[in-house]
C-alpha cells in the first residue's frame, strides 16, 4: 500500500504523542520498569512498584535450602532424647548387656509389694503353713540361695551400691510361700517375693534341683527384669501415642504393636530368661548346690513334653516368651565349666553340704511328728 508524505509526518507523532505510546508504555512499564511520563517530567524512582518486589525477592531463602530454626526445633527434641537413653543406660551383672531402665528399684519394690498382698489374697485357701515340711525345705534352699545373691550384689554391681543399700535388690530379706498347685512353676515378684507350686516338685526333686528353680527366680531380681519391661513398655506406649497423631484411624498402630511384639518383646523376654538361667546356675555355684541340677530339671521337663503328645507341645521359639528347653540345656552346657570352678573351689563346699544333709534328717524328723502319713508332698 502506498502512503502520502502527509501520512508520513502524520506516523511519528502518532508514536511519540499520540495514543498509540500510552498503552504500549503502560504494559512495557510493569515488565521493565519504564515510566510513561513525558521525558521532561521528573521521576521519582522510589515509589515505583518495582522497589516493592525487589524487597521481597531478598526476603525469600535461597531455593532447597532449610531455615536455621528448622534445625533448632529437631535438635531439642533429639538431643533431649539421647540425654535420657544414655542418662538410664545399665549393665546386666555378669553378662555385661547393656538395657534401658527408667524406673527406681524403690519404685518396683513398692509394685512387687502390692502384687504380693494381692496374690496372697488370691492364693489365701491354697498356700501351705510355714511349718509345713516343703515350705521349710523351700525356705532353707531360699535363703542359703540370697545370702549367695547377695555376695554375688557386692561383687558384680557397679553402681556401688551394697547389698545392705536400699537401691540394692537385695536389701530385704526375702519371702517364700508354696502354693499347693498341679502347675509346675515358680515367679518372683520385685523386693524378693518367691512363690512356688507343688506340681514343680515333680521336676525339682531334691534341694540342688530346687536350688536351680530359686536361683533362677533371683536372678531375675538381680538383674532387675521386671524394671526393664515396665520401661519398655512405657516407651511402645508413647509411640504407639505418637502413631495415632499421624494416623487417628489406628491401623498404623495395629499393624506396629504385634510387629513389635514379634521383633522385639518376645525374644527379649527370651533373653532374659536365658540371663536368669546363666545367673541362677552361678547363685547355686555360690551356695554350694551343684549347678548342674539346672540341666537336670530342664531335661525331665523335655521328657514329659514328650512323652505328653501334642496337647503338651510348646509353641515355636520365636512365638514364645521362654526359650526351647533344648536351648536352654545347650546353654547351660556352655555355662557349666565356670560355676563348676565355683562349686568345687578350694573344697569350701564338702562341709557345707554335710550341714545340708544333717538339716535334711532334722526337718523330715520334724515333719514326720506334725504331719499325717497321707501327706503326698515331695520332701526334696
Amino acid at each position: 500500500m502506498m502512503m502520502s508524505s502527509g501520512s508520513r509526518r502524520i506516523l511519528p507523532t502518532m508514536v511519540v504523542n499520540g495514543a498509540w505510546h500510552r498503552p504500549l508504555c503502560k504494559t512495557s512499564t510493569f515488565r521493565v520498569g519504564r515510566s510513561c511520563l513525558p521525558s521532561s517530567t521528573p521521576v521519582s524512582f522510589s515509589r515505583l512498584p518495582v522497589s516493592k518486589f525487589s524487597t521481597r525477592a531478598k526476603l525469600r531463602p535461597p531455593s532447597g535450602q532449610i531455615p536455621t530454626y528448622v534445625y533448632l526445633i529437631a535438635a531439642v527434641p533429639t538431643a533431649g532424647s539421647v540425654y535420657v537413653y544414655f542418662r538410664y543406660l545399665e549393665e546386666v551383672p555378669l553378662t555385661h548387656r547393656k538395657r534401658w531402665i527408667a524406673t527406681s528399684s524403690e519404685w518396683e519394690a513398692q509394685l512387687g509389694d502390692q502384687e504380693y498382698r494381692n496374690l496372697l489374697q488370691q492364693f489365701r485357701k491354697d498356700i501351705l503353713p510355714p511349718d509345713h515340711r516343703a515350705s521349710i525345705t523351700v525356705r532353707r534352699v531360699g535363703n542359703r540361695i540370697f545370702k549367695a545373691a547377695q555376695e554375688f550384689s557386692k561383687e558384680h554391681m557397679k553402681d556401688g551400691s551394697s547389698s545392705s543399700s536400699s537401691s540394692s535388690p537385695c536389701a530385704t530379706r526375702p519371702t517364700f510361700t508354696v502354693v499347693r498347685s498341679d502347675m509346675a512353676n515358680a515367679f518372683v515378684l520385685p523386693n524378693n517375693h518367691v512363690f512356688v507350686m507343688t506340681g514343680l516338685f515333680q521336676f525339682a526333686r531334691d534341694e540342688d534341683d530346687l536350688a536351680a528353680v530359686l536361683g533362677h527366680e533371683m536372678a531375675h531380681n538381680l538383674a532387675r527384669h521386671v524394671g526393664e519391661k515396665v520401661s519398655g513398655n512405657a516407651v511402645m506406649g508413647v509411640l504407639v501415642r505418637l502413631s495415632l497423631l499421624w494416623d487417628p484411624s489406628g491401623l498404623f498402630a495395629s499393624i506396629f504393636l504385634p510387629t513389635a511384639n514379634l521383633l522385639r518383646e518376645l525374644p527379649h523376654s527370651r533373653i532374659q530368661e536365658l540371663e536368669a538361667d546363666q545367673i541362677g546356675m552361678h547363685l547355686a555355684a555360690m551356695a554350694c548346690y551343684d549347678p548342674q541340677a539346672a540341666k537336670r530339671v530342664f531335661t525331665r521337663m523335655k521328657q514329659q513334653q514328650q512323652q505328653g503328645g501334642k496337647n503338651s507341645r510348646q509353641p515355636p521359639e520365636f512365638l514364645s516368651t521362654h526359650p526351647s528347653h533344648d536351648s536352654r540345656i545347650h546353654k547351660m552346657d556352655d555355662w557349666l565349666p565356670g560355676t563348676k570352678r565355683i562349686y568345687g573351689q578350694f573344697g569350701r563346699c564338702e562341709h557345707v553340704r554335710d550341714e545340708m544333709a544333717t538339716a535334711r534328717r532334722i526337718a523330715a524328723q520334724r515333719a514326720n511328728q506334725r504331719e499325717p502319713p497321707r501327706a503326698t508332698y515331695n520332701p526334696c
